[in-house]
């Protein structure tokens, strides 16, 4: 019996009173919960089955005799035109196609990849079955075109079905996808990789609902079946005309960015809805991860955004089930690099996004079995202990990549930021009430001790500390947690009377309270002893860290992310917009260093230009010592900051700043002279051993169009992953390793496509696109090594290749291959001509251009500039505008005069 079969007579003998989940279902016939669901709808779907609404969704065996009944409710399609405003349009346009008599009309739904057009088709068969336009049994049968693009015969054979003896092979009748669809809705994804032969073999099933099977000559058989097609491309460009007028209902479905904050809002929350839904777990999501899948650029739209909060979630998952954390609770830490930085984003939109989705101390609880959403006040996790503090802060450097050896930070910091803050959470009176009396007297004890032995008088802030500080030990011993102190030796080294009253005091509290203290909490007691009063209320100076940039918000977006990152707001930043006169900035820059710095000095980090003398006029201005490092970036940030928090001196942050700088120069410097024009590579990788990655291969190679002196597809096997991995990192070494298919990850930095995808080819026009533009831009540089004469042709065209890529990052745009292609080209002869000062061009209307696109013109310049301080070269205005003309939102290009 089939497992299709199994489940059905399982749901006829429990019978149409008692309804099942697929969760149930699946643990009382012991199979999968996946296919049990998956079975479950396909038999709703053929009318034997009634299922609920809700969650968990529940299915039952309907009654006898019961006939399906027409649907007079609000249908699928209604119910998602209520949640999104946009698609009212098109989700009209599809209830007419269906309704149209007598069974309905064609379809061709346009929109970029990842919109969901696979789902608006699924909904639309949805509707059909729902109306009862179609039979509950009517088929949807998806064909992907990708897959025969390359093979109009074998694709027709696909669609028509194959006569006995049509051709060496065909040993028996075989039906096509029209005849499976019969009755129901064909869909063809990726039509624009249809052949023209493809695409007439359509026009008279089109026209007449009739074809002929491949091999028949006389025979003429019927389908009646809607067609409805999808694509990513112009329909005027990559399908014939007289295909496209036999389609009557062209569909467009926005993208996520033109579908508005609260319809995203919408998305992110039915998609975390469903995460908690699969893993049976509430999940708790922080207002401020959900600010950043709002405002993150997420250019595969919702596809993207659905996978993205996926591994956000099973990043949470993973927490909870390695007991990192108590509950599944999602946070920014949790969130892809990506989408963290939708946080620099957010802050153009802070107004709309608290609006919808409250204050970032907001967090929402999405429940499995519930639809509503519930909204909390997020209280952070209180933190009661100096343990507790020294362990987080240790688990943020973690997090952000700091090895063991390099967890410096200073333990002093936390203890006098302890001390001060006892005071202003508890009066004396109050300490009677929450700490044991046997530890108030203890604490007296210690203190007439150590003031004798150490001749000092304790103050009574450090009393009042140390009183929570041993209560909490106590607590945290009872419970089973470690005392650990980092950095017990320094401390024993450099405070040896002190600490050695802190041995004394620790058998103190051992036999008073009856407890084992390790060696290590003589380490934290003696931090108590050598502070003092003055100390506390002047705290440690500490190096200043100011960013100065040109643009508007790129300091103040730069000093976010540093500060988000070190869990800190210690780094300042001052934007200079272009339109504003550095001059004019110098007062407001020497009040914030003054609010940032004290005697310990300021390190500058600033971007060029006239901004490099500012640490003159600060250090002349404020009499303070002043460091001024050009050329920054976020990176430089962080490290300034950690360093600076740690206590170093302005030198020491200085110069260790100033050498991650010269390290990553000469890092690259070195990968480019190595590696100037690396071969391409797709590795293709397999569990089940050589003979799969071979046929992998070999697939790959029949369907995928590229030049074999340019790209090698590399079979590797997956059964030890340890040499699959020094494999790919010793190709790395030599080439350019474009992408991997496997199902395994086996390196995050490089693209991987699952096998599965690229089976039913969904993804092989995006690993051709790569394939493309990598050639492109191999064959460009070779043939600008020989054309230019001023600069080196593939070094130039890495650096405006940088730069274009930072245009379309800061424009919000993808350029399409063809003119990507022409803007490196471009830019690259302008660096030659304007090196040699034999010609110049000019653009008409510039003034009026530049007024139009004020904006654009300035961000172009800004980051133009980078290439003309590397080339020695002066950009102008006209061929600034030029530049421009290749992105969006600018006029027409115009030819040179």
């Amino acid at each position: 019996m089939k497992r299709i079969d199994l489940i059905y007579q399982k749901l006829l003998q429990i019978g149409p009173e008692r309804s099942v989940s697929a969760g149930e279902l699946a643990e009382e016939l012991g199979l999968s919960r996946a296919n049990v669901s998956s079975d479950l709808n396909r038999l709703w779907k053929e009318g034997k089955l009634e299922k609920t609404e809700g969650r968990p969704t529940r299915f039952c065996a309907k009654q006898p005799g019961r006939e399906p009944t027409l649907h007079t409710g609000t249908t699928t399609l209604d119910k998602l035109a209520q949640a999104n405003k946009s698609l009212i349009t098109p989700i009209e346009q599809a209830k007419a196609a269906v309704l149209y008599p007598p069974r309905g009309m064609h379809c061709l739904i346009l929109g970029e990849t990842g919109v969901g057009k696979t789902m608006f088709a699924d909904l639309i068969h949805a509707f059909a079955v729902e109306i009862g336009r179609l039979d509950p049994s009517a088929p949807f049968v998806i064909f992907n075109c990708a897959d025969y693009a390359n093979s109009p015969q074998l694709l027709i054979s696909q669609l028509f079905g194959v006569k006995k003896g049509a051709y060496t092979g065909a040993e028996m009748d075989r039906k096509g996808l029209l005849e499976k669809a019969d009755g129901g809705i064909l869909f063809l994804d990726e039509v624009h990789r249809l052949p023209a032969e493809g695409q007439e073999v359509f026009f008279t099933f089109m026209d007449k609902g009739i074809f002929r099977r491949v091999g028949e000559t006389e025979d003429e058989r019927t389908a009646h079946v809607q067609i409805i097609s999808a694509t990513t491309e112009n329909p005027e460009s990559s399908l014939l005309k007289t295909f496209i007028r036999r389609i009557p209902m062209i569909i467009k479905l926005p993208s996520l960015m033109e579908r508005g904050l609260e319809e995203r809002f919408g998305l992110v929350m039915n998609f975390f809805r469903e995460e908690a839904f699969r893993l049976g777990q509430e999940i708790q999501v922080s207002a401020s991860a959900i600010h950043a899948f709002l405002s993150y650029e997420c250019p595969n739209n919702i596809g993207q955004l659905k996978t993205d909060i996926q591994l956000t979630c099973a990043r949470a998952y993973a927490d909870l089930l390695s007991m990192r954390k108590p509950d599944l609770h999602v946070g920014v830490s949790d969130l892809p690099y990506h989408v963290k930085q939708g946080l620099l984003l957010a802050k153009e939109q802070k107004q709309l996004l608290e609006q919808l989705v409250g204050t970032e101390n907001n967090a929402f609880v999405v429940q499995p079995s519930q639809e509503r959403i519930l909204v909390e006040k997020e209280t952070e996790r209180p933190v009661h202990s100096v343990y507790e503090k020294i362990e987080q802060k240790i688990y943020e450097l973690r997090n952000q990549g700091v090895s063991d050896e390099e967890l410096e930070f200073d333990i002093e910091h936390y203890f006098t930021q302890f001390i001060k803050g006892v005071q202003q959470r508890f009066h004396q009176g109050d300490l009677a009430r929450i700490i044991d009396p046997v530890i108030l007297k203890l604490v007296e004890e210690i203190v007439r001790y150590t003031e004798a032995k150490l001749g000092k008088v304790m103050s009574q802030k450090v009393i009042l500390g140390l009183a929570l500080h041993i209560q909490t030990s106590k607590d945290r011993l009872a419970k089973g947690k470690q005392i650990v102190n980092p950095h017990l030796n320094s401390v024993r080294i450099k405070y040896k009377k002190e600490f050695a009253v802190a041995m004394e005091c620790v058998r103190m509290i051992e036999e008073a309270l009856f407890i084992d203290l390790p060696i290590d909490e003589a380490g934290y007691l003696t931090m108590f002893f050598i502070l003092d009063d003055e100390a506390m209320q002047e705290g440690r100076e500490r190096v200043g860290v100011l960013v100065i940039m040109h643009g508007s918000g790129v300091a103040t977006a730069m000093v976010d992310v540093a500060n988000r990152l070190l869990a800190v707001q210690y780094a300042r930043a001052v934007d200079l917009p272009f339109e504003k006169d550095s001059s004019g900035i110098v007062e407001q820059v020497v009040q914030i260093a003054r609010e940032t710095s004290g005697e310990s000095g300021l390190l500058l980090l600033v971007d060029m230009g006239s901004l490099l003398v500012f640490g003159e006029l600060i250090e002349a201005e404020l009499g303070i010592p002043v460091r001024v490092i050009p050329m920054v970036s976020t990176l430089h940030v962080v490290e300034a900051s950690r360093k600076a928090m740690l206590g170093h001196s302005l030198q020491e942050v200085y110069r260790d700043v100033k050498g991650l700088y010269l390290l990553m120069e000469e890092q690259q410097d070195s990968e480019a002279s190595a590696q100037p024009l690396p071969r391409m590579t797709i590795v293709a990788a397999c569990l089940s051993g050589e003979g799969s990655a071979l046929f992998l291969k070999s697939l790959l190679e029949a369907r995928l169009r590229f030049d074999r002196e340019l790209l090698e597809i590399i079979p590797i096997q997956l059964i030890d992953r340890k040499e699959a991995r020094r494999q790919l990192r010793k190709l790395k070494e030599t080439r350019n390793v474009i992408c991997i298919v496997s199902n395994y990850l086996l390196d995050k930095d490089i693209h991987h496509y699952s096998m599965d995808d690229v089976l039913n080819g969904e993804v092989l026009p995006d690993i051709q696109q790569a394939i493309d533009l990598e050639e492109a831009y191999t064959r460009m540089a070779e043939t600008l090594k020989e054309q230019l004469k001023m600069v080196e042709g593939d070094a130039v065209l890495r650096d405006v290749r940088t730069c274009v890529s930072r245009l379309e990052e800061r424009l919000h745009t993808k350029l399409p291959f063809d003119t990507l292609i022409g803007t490196y080209l471009h830019i690259c002869c302008m660096i030659e001509r304007l090196k040699t000062n034999t010609q110049t061009v000019t653009y008409s209307n510039k003034e009026s251009f530049i007024a139009e696109n004020r904006k654009m013109f300035t961000l172009v310049a800004y980051e133009l500039q980078p290439l003309a301080d590397t080339y020695q070269i002066n950009i102008g205005e006209d061929d600034i505008c030029f530049v421009m003309n290749f992105f969006p939102l600018a006029r027409e290009p115009e030819t040179l005069a």
